[in-house]
C-alpha cells in the first residue's frame, strides 16, 4: 500500500535548516517539545506546544526548528478527508489535547491499525467541525469594530490573502459576514425586547440611533421601528 493511502502516526524531530516540500495527504502536527517555524506563500507561524496545525494535501511549505524538538505527526490519506481543506492553526484546547493523548497511545503500538484508522477518521471529522480562531473572534466581538488585519493575524495569513480565504470558506467577505451577524442580532433585539432605538444602536456598536436606522433600512428596506411593528403584528 502506498504511503499516501496509509494512516501514519509517529514522533518526529526537525532540523535547524529550512526544508521545503508538499505531500499527497493531510498532516496534523502536535508539538510535544520545542517549536516549529512554518512558512507558506501566505502564512508565517511559530508552532508551539500550546497549539496544533493542519496542513492540507499539495500544500507547499517550508519548515525548521531552531531548538530541541519532538512532534507527534498524523498523516491522513485523501480518502478520509473532506473534499476541500485549508491549513488550520488551532489552540490545543481540552478536546485537541485529548485527541493528542489518544494518538500518542496509538503511536506506541503497531498491532491494531483499525483503531488508528478510526481515530484518523474522527480527527478528519473534527477538522470539519472546528472553527478557525478568527471566526470565533468574530462571533464574540461582532458588535465591536474589527480590523481585517486583526483577523488575518489570528490565522497567520497576510491580509491580502485572508479575504479570499474567508470568502472561499464562508461564501461571503468578512465584512458581509459580520454585517449579517449584526443584522440577525438587531432583529432579535427588536422582537425580544422593548428597548429603544438608542439602546439597541448602542448595544450593537453604532454611534447613534440615526446611523443604526440608516444601516437597517439599507439591509431590510424598512426602518427598525417598522420592522418591529410588522413582525409583532
Amino acid at each position: 500500500m502506498e504511503r499516501a493511502n496509509q494512516v501514519t502516526c509517529e514522533k518526529r524531530s526537525y532540523s535547524k535548516e529550512f526544508r521545503s516540500h508538499q505531500h499527497e495527504y493531510g498532516q496534523f502536527l502536535f508539538p510535544l517539545q520545542g517549536s516549529l517555524d512554518i512558512q507558506t506563500e501566505w502564512q508565517e507561524l511559530h508552532l508551539d506546544p500550546g497549539h496544533c496545525f493542519y496542513l492540507p494535501p499539495a500544500f507547499d511549505h517550508q519548515y525548521r526548528s531552531i531548538d530541541r524538538n519532538e512532534f507527534l505527526i498524523l498523516d491522513i490519506p485523501l480518502l478520509y478527508l473532506p473534499g476541500d481543506t485549508n491549513s488550520m492553526y488551532m489552540q490545543l484546547d481540552e478536546q485537541w489535547a485529548s485527541i493528542r493523548f489518544l494518538l500518542l497511545e496509538e503511536a506506541k503500538s503497531t498491532e491494531n491499525e483499525t483503531s488508528l484508522m478510526s481515530l484518523a477518521r474522527y480527527v478528519a471529522t473534527k477538522l470539519q467541525q472546528s472553527h478557525s480562531p478568527s471566526v470565533d473572534y468574530i462571533h464574540n466581538h461582532f458588535k465591536e469594530p474589527i480590523r481585517l488585519e486583526t483577523l488575518a493575524e489570528m490565522e497567520h495569513y497576510h491580509p491580502a490573502y485572508y479575504s479570499a480565504w474567508f470568502k472561499k470558506k464562508h461564501g461571503k467577505s468578512p465584512k458581509a459576514y459580520i454585517s449579517e451577524l449584526r443584522l440577525r442580532e438587531a432583529e432579535h433585539l427588536l422582537l425580544s425586547t422593548e428597548w429603544s432605538m438608542s439602546v439597541i444602536s448602542e448595544e450593537l456598536g453604532f454611534e447613534n440611533s440615526s446611523s443604526f436606522t440608516r444601516w437597517f433600512v439599507r439591509k431590510e428596506g424598512i426602518s427598525p421601528q417598522q420592522y418591529r411593528i410588522l413582525k409583532k403584528g
